[in-house]
């Protein structure tokens, strides 16, 4: 190859690789604070928008180790797949990802040791109770489809998910809890919800019963959960849950 096409093939390589990295991110930095001065930080991406037209909401909680407040930890895993090219065409959403911070966590749940027992706590976490008048700011002031919440998270997420569904049970179209667990004896209030259950069926972290006793609460209440447990994975079961289409599609299929 000439030295001339050489250079020129270099040259375009750097221009892309300097407008990959310049690219801003689709997540922007954002600050909720109430009025009596609580804040929770949070990122979050929107939908291409189109006048007058709304879109679904996903509410992403991140797990234990990305807590604190740099208000970026909660983008390592998972939600990305939410704002990829293809995604923001398909499935155009609002999508929040808060930060909780460090000590604390989004579920209060009693969870005795050894068991998966537990029990839900009658006021929520401080960081549970921004997640939850924040989805009640957006509603107010963008254009959401309020028949198209949904909620996700993994691990100390997935719990969260739970916590949020019992306490606001006809606030979500679907729930994807991912490793997670939550109160076996308020399945009943839920059991009209929408949920699709992921766990590694091999987790050390987050065990495996905690899904098992959420499935059979759920069925004996007569609902139709799906659940997915992987094979020989450990904890990281939301590797596979946010990367498979089928409940991608599934997901954004459900309203209210």
């Amino acid at each position: 190859m000439p030295t001339s096409f050489k250079q020129f093939f270099v040259f375009l390589f750097l221009v892309f690789s300097i407008t990959a990295i310049a690219q801003p991110s689709r997540f922007s930095t954002r600050l909720y604070t109430t009025s009596t001065g609580d804040t929770l930080r949070y990122r979050q991406a929107n939908p291409d928008n189109a006048s007058g037209k709304k879109y679904p909401l996903i509410i992403f909680l991140h797990g234990s180790g990305e807590r604190g407040n740099d208000n970026e930890a909660q983008l390592k895993w998972g939600v990305m797949n939410f704002v990829s090219d293809q995604m923001m065409l398909n499935h155009p959403a609002f999508i929040i990802a808060p930060q909780c911070p460090i000590n604390n966590g989004w579920s209060n749940f009693t969870r005795p040791k050894n068991t998966a027992d537990s029990r839900m706590n009658a006021e929520p976490l401080k960081p549970m109770t921004l997640v939850l008048a924040l989805i009640q700011d957006l509603i107010k002031k963008q254009q959401i489809d309020t028949n198209r919440i949904y909620i996700t998270g993994l691990s100390m997420g997935g719990f969260g998910v739970y916590d949020a569904i019992m306490r606001n049970p006809h606030l979500f179209a679907a729930a994807v809890p991912v490793c997670g667990g939550g109160d076996i004896s308020l399945a009943p209030t839920i059991a009209h919800l929408p949920i699709w259950i992921f766990h590694g069926a091999n987790d050390p972290t987050v065990s495996p019963a905690y899904s098992v006793d959420m499935l059979n609460a759920l069925t004996k209440a007569g609902a139709h959960p799906g659940i997915t447990f992987y094979p020989g994975v450990g904890h990281l079961s939301w590797l596979g849950a946010y990367a498979d289409p089928v409940m991608i599609e599934w997901l954004f299929s459900q309203h209210k």
